[in-house]
């Protein structure tokens, strides 16, 4: 059965997408470097699917590993690149390692691509910070992309160029990029979640707070124009983030793409706020949360949340589970972590 090859898999967005892809039938190809990431996401997958994916320890930024990957497997039919770092307070400290690596990484596989001798559908893990500090909500897909706030996001940004530029001179390449908004929670089994070597995602360390190994959440500026003034994003749940993935590589590899490009936002279509979020914890969980306000955090906006119009009727996509479900899931995962 031809192949579909994951970059960056061992990782949140990635294992959760694997996970569906075997249920949906694919053959699935894990590569990961594993510098933010645990081998045993492997042994979750296999107990939730009953089948452990081919993994191969690879690092994108060298050229040279890529293409001898390829030259071996010549039965993939399709790539989804998750393969980043990914957290914008990190990349405003550490510019140049955000490039390195996640520029480096797209730029290497697009062109390893480009020389491959069959068709090839590739699903880009893209973000929604590609519209930088929007003038207008929701973010509609009809925006130009708008200088990202931070490093992180100007990788995502100039590596949709990329791949935007290579897919017109490559027409065996067919790509979409997923404008993802804030994936939280966990696989309903609970046997993976998020779970990275680090973090600066509001969701883990939340649920860090509540069982102990935090003594508390900083919460960057009380004084955004919001009405609580804390900032607003648009949460949504790791499965239906992995689900779209899925719907769109098959909608690659039916050939119903319109364009040899294409570009969606995947969110919920509201956003809420961080005091929202840890007030909503704090029911589903039964835990009190210790939280800190401090002054804003470089690379932060006041808010995004998606317009989704264009993925429900395109993609037939459409969220599915509100913000208490997905915290609930994240709480479970955390008093159960197996890894």
């Amino acid at each position: 059965m031809a192949k579909i090859l994951l970059t960056g898999a061992t990782g949140y967005i990635g294992s959760h997408t694997a996970v569906q892809l075997i249920e949906s039938g694919h053959n699935v190809l894990i590569i990961d470097n594993l510098s933010n990431s645990k081998i045993q996401v492997l042994d979750g997958i296999e107990r939730i699917t009953g089948i452990r994916p081919q993994f191969e320890q690879i690092d994108l930024r060298y050229k040279d590993q890529i293409l001898d990957l390829l030259i071996r497997h010549k039965d993939i039919e399709g790539v989804i690149h998750f393969a980043a770092f990914k957290f914008v307070a990190e990349s405003i400290q550490h510019p140049l390692m955000y490039y390195e690596n996640n520029i480096f990484s797209t730029i290497n596989l697009v062109y390893a691509l480009s020389l491959y001798p069959n068709p090839i559908n590739l699903v880009f893990s893209s973000s929604c910070t590609v519209y930088g500090n929007p003038d207008t909500l929701p973010v509609t897909e009809d925006m130009p992309m708008k200088e990202p706030t931070s490093p992180y996001g100007k990788t995502k940004m100039l590596s949709e160029y990329v791949i935007m530029d290579t897919v017109k001179q490559y027409p065996h390449i067919k790509a979409i990029s997923l404008r993802y908004f804030n994936p939280i929670g966990a696989h309903p089994s609970i046997e993976i979640g998020e779970s990275p070597l680090k973090t600066f995602n509001l969701i883990p360390i939340l649920t860090e707070v509540a069982i102990g190994k935090r003594k508390e959440i900083l919460v960057f500026g009380n004084d955004y124009p919001t009405p609580d003034g804390t900032p607003v994003r648009d949460y949504i749940y790791i499965q239906d983030l992995a689900r779209a993935h899925v719907i769109a590589y098959e909608r690659l590899l039916n050939k119903k793409n319109k364009k040899n490009y294409e570009y969606f936002n995947l969110g919920v279509g509201r956003g809420y706020s961080v005091m929202e979020v840890i007030k909503t914890f704090e029911k589903v969980s039964g835990q009190k949360i210790n939280y800190r306000i401090v002054d804003r955090r470089p690379g932060d906006i006041a808010a995004i949340y998606a317009d989704t119009i264009l993925a429900n009727k395109e993609l037939g996509w459409k969220a599915q589970y509100n913000l208490e479900f997905m915290l609930e899931t994240a709480w479970k995962w955390e008093i159960n972590k197996k890894f």
